[in-house]
């Protein structure tokens, strides 16, 4: 298979569906990972022009991690918008990976870039198949099925679906602290240590399927995406 992640911001994959990734490249299948902003606004102390190239870094270097390619798309962070640029920019991401799969953001996460980064991937996603809308890559095929990765927190969402991630998470953990710019931010911004909430979040939804360690998701339930085939790992 060919599994394309889409993440708002440069640590969004790391944070909520590493795991699952890693056990993709682990059986065999070809991960991308695309992130649609630079991560910019991340910082009191870096200026966004210097944050900008070391929050993309981290981020390939976080791929590099659980052996995922890696493609920035680099709009400004907090203003995503959905608008014809950012919709042909997210139809060429999605023909360059030219996936089977895509994981993205749920629609109802609590960030605007999530949410609008999830509308994106919804719309390019079908549209990546019409050839008259020309970009760099050829159009696809056939249209991938989506799954909506876990909110952050784990809050206003029930996983349909979860994958055992217990011989990947200290691989998802190790992929997560490649991003060394976002470990004091959160602290001071969020309150939170990244380390132990990933550890919080895995736990509960492997409480809830029996495992020590899990992520949850749910599927983009339209024609023509459905599949009669297990598409998780």
């Amino acid at each position: 298979m060919r599994v394309m992640a889409v993440g708002a911001h440069p640590d969004d994959i790391e944070f909520l569906c590493a795991g699952t990734l890693a056990k993709y490249v682990e059986r065999g299948d070809q991960v991308f990972n695309v992130v649609c902003t630079n991560g910019n606004m991340g910082s009191v102390e870096i200026p966004p022009d210097e944050l900008a190239e070391i929050r993309t870094n981290e981020a390939r270097k976080a791929a590099e991690t659980i052996g995922a390619e890696f493609l920035m798309i680099g709009e400004n962070d907090e203003w995503l918008f959905h608008d014809k640029r950012t919709r042909t920019l997210m139809i060429d991401a999605i023909r360059w990976a030219n996936p089977d799969v895509i994981i993205t953001h749920s629609p109802d996460d609590y960030h605007p870039d999530h949410r609008t980064a999830s509308d994106l991937v919804f719309a390019a996603s079908f549209l990546s198949t019409v050839p008259h809308i020309e970009t760099e890559h050829a159009s696809q095929e056939g249209i991938a099925a989506i799954l909506y990765m876990d909110t952050v927190a784990a809050t206003n969402f029930i996983p349909e679906l979860y994958v055992d991630i217990t011989d990947t998470f200290e691989k998802k953990h190790a992929a997560l602290l490649c991003h060394q710019s976002q470990v004091q931010w959160m602290m001071d911004h969020d309150n939170m240590d990244v380390a132990e909430f990933i550890e919080i979040i895995a736990r509960t939804r492997g409480e809830q399927c029996g495992v020590k360690y899990a992520e949850g998701f749910q599927i983009a339930k339209l024609w023509p995406r459905l599949r009669t085939e297990r598409i998780l790992p």
